[in-house]
C-alpha cells in the first residue's frame, strides 16, 4: 500500500519551485470575524532578494483595494504538482507598494529579473482598470512537498 506523506521543503526546493514567477492566491486579513479577502494573482519572484511581486488590477468599484491599502497582513500560496508530487509555498507579510518604496532598494533590479504572468482574468474592459505593483518582503516563506513512501 502506497502512504503519501507531507515533507517541509529546504530553501533551494521552495526557490526552484517559485522559480521567475506564477500564480497562486493572496490573502488579505479583515476585520473581526470577516473571512479574508482572497484573490487569485500572478506574481514574480526575485531569488536575489526573495521578494515577491504583485501585479494588481483595480476596477472603479474594487473592493480590493481598501483591503490592499488598509496595509492588513497578507498570505500568498502557491502550489503544483511536479512528476507526480504536489508542491505548495507559503509566504506571509505585508505588501508595499513599489511607489512607496525606495529605488535605491534595488527594486527595478528585482523587476527585471522577474516573470509575471499576464493573465486576463478581468469582467472589465481592461481600459476601466488601473494596475499597480506591489512587493512582499516574506515575514516567513515555507514549502511542502509530498514524499512517497511503499508500506
Amino acid at each position: 500500500m502506497e502512504h503519501n506523506r507531507a515533507v517541509e521543503m529546504g530553501e533551494e526546493a521552495v526557490v526552484d519551485f517559485l522559480g521567475a514567477g506564477g500564480t497562486g492566491v493572496a490573502s488579505f486579513a479583515r476585520g473581526d470575524g470577516d473571512p479574508p479577502h482572497s484573490i487569485p494573482v500572478s506574481y514574480g519572484f526575485d531569488a536575489e532578494t526573495g521578494h515577491l511581486f504583485f501585479r494588481l488590477a483595480f476596477g472603479p468599484d474594487s473592493e480590493k483595494r481598501g483591503v490592499v491599502a488598509a496595509g492588513a497582513p497578507v498570505s500568498f500560496v502557491t502550489y503544483g504538482n511536479e512528476g507526480g508530487q504536489w508542491y505548495s509555498v507559503v509566504a506571509t507579510g505585508r505588501l508595499e507598494s513599489v511607489e512607496d518604496v525606495d529605488v535605491a532598494d534595488g527594486v527595478l533590479e528585482s523587476l527585471r529579473r522577474v516573470d509575471i504572468p499576464m493573465v486576463d482574468a478581468f469582467e472589465s474592459e481592461p481600459r476601466t482598470l488601473s494596475f499597480e505593483f506591489f512587493r512582499l518582503d516574506p515575514e516567513t516563506l515555507t514549502g511542502r512537498t509530498e514524499a512517497q513512501s511503499d508500506d
